[in-house]
């Protein structure tokens, strides 16, 4: 059962349901009625474990950590390995920041087409995780194209913040098997990776895709080469599209042959940036970065 504290927006042929209060964790994206977004159906296992559904933030690092210990504006950070804030995956990595169901949120602002939420990043658990304090700000608003989430992070404290955050969309195409998808992914750069699935520093050209998903699978770090970027899946007479349109120059795609989603992740660093410092950017204080993506549905000839 959907938190009753949901809000429900709509727009056209879209609706969208949001948590204001609980991770604003995206938990249902219909257009004419068929539902876009998966593992929804999870929410309550979800609510305990903190597992990614639907539309979850991944903050205050999106991906994976190369270790407990790292270094970031000016500040040492050594992370208790029995911390419950941490997510681990398979290979136990720390992974996808702290769990959204542990984030309380405050609602700012909320009608039938949008919905704004905002997290303070004071309390003192966070902070031994994330020493620095911040607000986050997610504004979600639905047009005839489909959701638009922007997030704003502020550096309301004394200290510079490191920004690495990023989302984790499961997405589908309904109606259709997983191996009929048509994905299309635009040129951009490979970010290699370890057997752990850990950037090594290094990168490759990749000339892009437009075919079948098929039997393809994804867990792969990528840099874009310019901003705004698209990346789309397709077929049943619908083009599911994830538009990075501002401040998200990477993602990671994340599709596992067995699994009837793909993940088209936005994220303003790479996998590993707060250990790496690669593509970090570190706010003043004082100082607001936005970073903005949409999830758009049309139309396609069948």
């Amino acid at each position: 059962m959907i938190d009753e504290r949901a809000h429900t927006m709509s727009a056209g042929d879209f609706a969208a349901t949001f948590l204001p209060e609980r991770g604003m964790l995206g938990v249902s994206l219909t257009h004419r009625g068929e539902e876009i977004l998966r593992l929804v159906d999870e929410f309550e296992a979800a609510t305990t474990t903190g597992k990614s559904i639907g539309i979850p933030l991944n903050h205050p690092w999106a991906n994976r950590l190369s270790g407990s210990e790292y270094r970031a504006a000016g500040r040492k950070v050594d992370l208790d390995p029995e911390s419950p804030l941490l997510q681990r995956d398979w290979n136990d990595i720390i992974i996808h920041g702290v769990p959204w169901a542990r984030l309380t949120w405050q609602q700012l602002d909320a009608s039938e087409t949008s919905l704004a939420s905002r997290l303070d990043w004071n309390r003192p658990e966070l902070l031994e995780v994330f020493p620095y304090e911040h607000q986050v700000e997610i504004t979600a608003s639905l047009d005839g194209q489909g959701l638009t989430v922007t997030t704003a992070v502020i550096a309301s404290g004394k200290d510079s913040v490191p920004v690495s955050f990023g989302f984790h969309p499961y997405i589908a195409v309904p109606g259709l098997s997983r191996r009929d998808w048509h994905l299309v992914l635009p040129q951009m750069q490979v970010i290699v990776l370890d057997e752990r699935l850990l950037p090594v520093g290094d990168r490759k050209p990749f000339a892009g895709h437009d075919g079948p998903l098929g039997d393809l699978e994804f867990d792969h770090g990528f840099a874009f080469e310019s901003e705004p970027a698209t990346m789309s899946i397709a077929g049943n007479g619908r083009r599911v599209s994830v538009d990075f349109l501002r401040g998200f120059p990477y993602a990671q795609i994340y599709a596992p042959s067995s699994h009837d989603h793909i993940s088209l992740e936005p994220m303003t660093a790479p996998a590993n940036a707060l250990i790496s410092g690669e593509g970090l950017r570190v706010l003043a204080p004082g100082e607001r970065f936005e970073a903005v993506f949409r999830i758009r549905v049309d139309d396609m000839p069948e």
